[in-house]
């Protein structure tokens, strides 16, 4: 799970251009909107179409959007529970 989480991570970082941040920066528990990391809808937009060519796995509407999108935690659980990554 952590070399997941960190896959994730990762992916945040480069699909949403945050330079000079590094996988470290983000906490696992920290929410990715709003007071956490502090992205916005066109960040979702941009993070749900990697975590599909990523991991092959859709995020199909916006309520189940804002549950897996709260944290790094929620995604990684998310992607695991569908079978996918490390």
């Amino acid at each position: 799970m952590e070399n997941l989480k960190l896959q994730i991570k990762e992916l945040i970082i480069d699909r949403l251009r945050l330079e000079g941040m590094t996988p470290d920066d983000i906490e696992d528990s920290a929410p990715l909107f709003g007071e956490g990391l502090g992205l916005d809808s066109i960040d979702s937009l941009e993070l749900v179409l990697g975590i599909e060519q990523k991991f092959g796995v859709k995020i199909q509407d916006e309520e189940l959007g804002q549950k897996v999108l709260a944290s790094v935690d929620a995604l990684a659980a998310f992607v695991a529970s569908k079978g996918q990554g490390a």
